[in-house]
């Protein structure tokens, strides 16, 4: 049954305030707190200096699924590369940094706040998480939403949209800094826990969905994900790297996902 308000309005009128309210509290607020702010335009000013910086190049995106676990990656040591979300839990172990690290889920970023800003290597976050971080000299910022239009952003210092999954970000950026070959690894799409798309929930042990245990371990709030968004996404991405001369391969041991041609990943490093 309806809430006693709610049956009172017209539902025209409640959808369309309804629509009113996301648009503000997911995009208006920080919109707005950006207009006036110099870290935003610090930020604006980071992002000019990315690009094309690597036009004509490859780098590698890394999931974190899994299979990172079955997965060579002290071959990367060289390479440019784009990391997201907890994947500094690799870094002591691997000996070296991804090149570059992005995150836009605020419930990620809110509870590891402290461990990014620890991180010594250009980072990109979304502005809606600037509480957390935003004393950090080593983050830009990224004006990201999570509603419509769905849209592949080929200038990231206007709209990103973050298409379901930090992934398709760490696209949208590779894109923009100018790299003609982009290869992903550990982007595993497939998930052992199940439940509605976009859900939050709270972890009960570990992690069965990532590559360490701890990754989303037990107390950690985390958001179900949505794989037909992803996959609407990366059929986006793929489309824009093609329109452009470009593309992306799916290096990815076992990995799912169908989206982009599957190749070999010992076959880049000439193995």
């Amino acid at each position: 049954m309806k809430p006693p308000l709610r049956r009172l309005i017209p539902d025209p009128i409640w959808r369309e305030g309804s629509r009113l309210y996301w648009w503000w509290h997911n995009r208006g607020r920080h919109r707005g707190a950006a207009t006036f702010s110099a870290r935003w335009r610090e930020s604006r000013r980071a992002l000019e200096s990315f690009r094309q910086g690597y036009r004509g190049e490859r780098c590698f995106i890394l999931g974190n699924g899994p299979s990172l676990r079955v997965t060579d990656l002290s071959l990367l040591g060289g390479e440019t590369t784009f990391g997201t979300n907890r994947i500094y839990l690799l870094f002591q172990e691997l000996g070296f940094t991804t090149t570059f690290y992005t995150a836009v889920n605020t419930l990620v970023i809110e509870q590891c706040a402290a461990e990014i800003r620890s991180l010594n290597i250009p980072k990109f976050l979304t502005w809606r998480a600037r509480g957390w971080v935003a004393e950090d000299r080593g983050v830009v910022f990224l004006d990201t939403d999570y509603t419509g239009p769905e849209t592949f952003s080929q200038d990231l210092t206007s709209r990103v949209f973050e298409g379901g999954t930090v992934t398709y970000v760490a696209m949208q950026l590779a894109y923009y800094m100018g790299f003609s070959e982009v290869i992903l690894v550990g982007v595993d799409h497939n998930y052992a826990s199940q439940g509605p798309a976009n859900e939050t929930v709270i972890s009960e042990g570990e992690d069965p969905n990532h590559f360490h245990p701890d990754y989303f371990g037990k107390g950690f709030r985390w958001q179900l994900p949505d794989l037909e968004a992803s996959e609407r996404s990366y059929e986006l991405a793929r489309e824009a790297f093609e329109r452009d001369g470009r593309r992306i391969l799916d290096a990815t041991i076992g990995g799912k996902l169908s989206i982009f041609p599957k190749v070999d990943y010992a076959s880049f490093f000439g193995k």
